[in-house]
């Protein structure tokens, strides 16, 4: 009995992302995803043929669309991304938090993603500063990174952030480093109070300076979002912590799987059959019980692009002892503080080929055909575009 061959979002798109894209009004930057992932390793984006140079056989490969959104591209980014944070990390725990918004506030986002995400963004890293700084906390300086998540298993909207905080900081001084206490140093409810108060705060900011935006069904809101802020007050806002990270090896694996995550993985679609969609989840309502979800594939559709981002939005951002226009002073002065020594980076000059080879064990150097001769370069091939005449290529 044949398995049957696994189900991708491009998939998905390719049969129904047209009819989608013609039957309502969407933003440039949805449409341009769609058609990224639809095109992705595809003959669309061109590639180049390889030859062995030991049995002559040829292998063709098309290029990846490289869209931060497609479920194909993120695997060498993410680890790309992970070698370059091993310069990064101290010898001292870390933690990892998360900070949510309430459920009342998700429409908002949705119409105003650059600005709640801004938002969030700025409230989040003024907390964990704010009370790190305090000596009832912990007195010093830490370095965090927070990752924007927008989904939930569903792939409905629910946004939050990750962090990752050093379990310590270096004192405001700069003479000495700052051990945290074994559990997280700062209550959750004190996280979660201040955290809730910056929101609301940068909200009623951006609502006097008409920022926000209330169109179609929260229009209504505008002129209710006094009222609508003191409600948010009235409710506890949902922070927690989790315990440290027992090593180093352990942080990166669990950063790995939450920094280039996007809404849903291939891995989890099971079928489409009839215009519906089948997917795994996990409903953690339910005692974190797995289920299948089973959508219209419209739905399916409009629920993934809920999550793509706004052009040229950073998700990924780092504070304090990380940030990116100081770290290396920083983090070079507090090894000298614990006494250790940076890792170096004796790699720097390895192909995207010999990087995934010593990362992942995947070898794409080696013929797959007779496992003893190198795959050489042959031919580049051009996307449709390039190689169509100037006549034609005006219809594109």
């Amino acid at each position: 009995m044949t398995q049957a061959k696994s189900v991708e979002v491009a998939d998905i798109f390719r049969q129904y992302g047209h009819a989608y894209r013609v039957s309502r009004k969407m933003p440039l930057n949805h449409i341009r995803t769609m058609r990224a992932i639809e095109r992705c390793r595809t003959q669309e984006l061109g590639g180049h043929v390889d030859e062995c140079d030991s049995c002559g056989r040829i292998r063709i490969s098309y290029n990846s669309c490289r869209n931060r959104h497609c479920p194909k591209c993120q695997f060498l980014s993410k680890e790309k991304w992970l070698e370059q944070r091993k310069q990064d990390l101290l010898p001292v725990p870390y933690f990892h938090v998360v900070f949510t918004i309430p459920a009342k506030l998700r429409p908002l986002a949705l119409r105003n993603k650059r600005a709640l995400y801004n938002i969030l963004f700025r409230s989040v890293s003024e907390t964990l500063i704010e009370l790190t700084r305090d000596p009832k906390h912990l007195g010093g300086q830490i370095g965090f990174i927070c990752i924007l998540h927008t989904w939930g298993e569903n792939l409905m909207d629910h946004l939050h952030i990750h962090c990752i905080v050093t379990g310590g900081g270096l004192s405001l001084d700069g003479t000495r480093w700052i051990s945290c206490r074994k559990g997280f140093f700062i209550p959750v409810k004190v996280l979660s109070r201040l955290f809730r108060g910056k929101v609301i705060d940068y909200l009623k900011k951006s609502w006097e300076t008409e920022e926000l935006e209330f169109p179609g069904n929260i229009s209504k809101l505008q002129d209710q979002f006094a009222i609508f802020l003191k409600d948010l007050y009235k409710e506890e806002w949902v922070v927690y912590s989790k315990p440290p990270f027992k090593n180093t090896e352990t942080l990166l694996e669990y950063l790995g799987r939450y920094t280039h995550r996007i809404a849903i993985g291939n891995h989890r679609i099971l079928k489409v059959k009839d215009g519906e969609v089948f997917f795994l989840w996990r409903d953690y309502a339910d005692g974190k019980k797995k289920k299948i979800m089973r959508l219209e594939v419209s739905e399916f559709i409009r629920r993934f692009l809920l999550h793509v981002l706004p052009e040229g939005f950073v998700k990924i951002r780092y504070y304090g002892l990380l940030a990116n226009r100081k770290s290396n002073t920083t983090l070079s002065h507090c090894r000298k503080l614990l006494d250790t020594v940076q890792t170096s980076n004796k790699n720097v000059n390895e192909t995207w080929q010999e990087f995934l080879l010593r990362v992942c064990g995947m070898d794409l150097i080696t013929c797959p055909f007779c496992k003893k001769g190198r795959m050489v370069r042959k031919e580049i091939i051009l996307p449709p575009r390039c190689n169509s005449p100037p006549q034609e290529r005006k219809a594109w």
